[in-house]
């Protein structure tokens, strides 16, 4: 069995001494850029997991896609709770750091390496869940993405996402109390470089979100921000503008309409 070994810690906010840390790629790039539990859904950092949150429902023997699965955490804890999982990622690198983890944890998984807008692979209305965390913050076209995703979800099947909170990204995250740094309604990429990759980050507000899910037809059904968990210590993305502020945005959407 090939051994494990996660990504260079590079994308955590800790790592940086900049003040945009927490506002770029690093943070947005949170799931595949840090050694996470594989027996749980992890949705941001400090927040709680699906084991409270329970968003996802039973996943045995459900068929699962996850978009953008980074170092592929969440799609081995969906595996090992009996999904058939479908996992993809526009990073060659992280696709393969996840199946080095897919084998390490002996799990089933069809990784796929790709844009996250391309599912010509999947037969329509064939999903039963569909997950993203934290990678959808670096589509310029989310309107393309949510049209292939409902195109392959069952009729009233969940998509939850979550991303770094909007207003997170507006406060320099380490200050305490925070301050402002760039407008809410700034809506400029942010450019980003992890390693031996680099894009951009696309920044929208909450209602940019809720009208581009509307556009590919889906109902929001829940929206969640989290406060940070209580329990001490602190992981490594912690600051303590997560006091002040939510870090994450949580989303689940439902296919309406064929």
């Amino acid at each position: 069995m090939t051994d494990y070994t996660p990504p260079e810690q590079v994308g955590s906010p800790l790592a940086r001494t900049e003040p945009a840390a927490l506002n770029g790629r690093s943070f947005t790039a949170w799931p595949a850029w840090v050694d996470l539990s594989t027996d749980i859904v992890q949705y941001g950092p400090d927040i709680p997991t699906e084991a409270e949150l329970r968003l996802l429902g039973n996943l045995e023997n459900k068929r699962v896609l996850e978009l953008g699965c980074g170092g592929g955490p969440n799609a081995v804890a969906m595996a090992k709770q009996g999904a058939r999982v479908i996992a993809v990622d526009d990073s060659e690198e992280q696709v393969a750091h996840a199946r080095r983890l897919v084998e390490r944890e002996e799990t089933k998984i069809e990784l796929r390496h790709g844009d996250l807008a391309d599912l010509a692979f999947v037969r329509a209305d064939t999903i039963d869940v569909a997950l993203s965390v934290y990678a959808l913050g670096a589509v310029a076209d989310l309107d393309r993405v949510f049209r292939q995703v409902h195109r392959v979800l069952r009729p009233e099947a969940p998509l939850v996402i979550s991303l770094p909170h909007p207003a997170f990204r507006i406060v320099d995250a380490y200050g305490n109390p925070p301050i402002l740094r760039r407008s809410y309604y700034d809506r400029t990429p942010i450019p980003w470089v992890v390693g031996t990759e680099a894009g951009s980050d696309h920044p929208l507000t909450i209602g940019d979100l809720f009208t581009s899910l509307s556009r590919a037809n889906f109902r929001v059904d829940q929206v969640l921000e989290p406060e940070p968990l209580r329990a001490t210590p602190r992981g490594r993305h912690w600051t303590e503008a997560m006091r002040w502020v939510p870090s994450t945005l949580i989303v689940r959407a439902r296919k309406q309409g064929i």
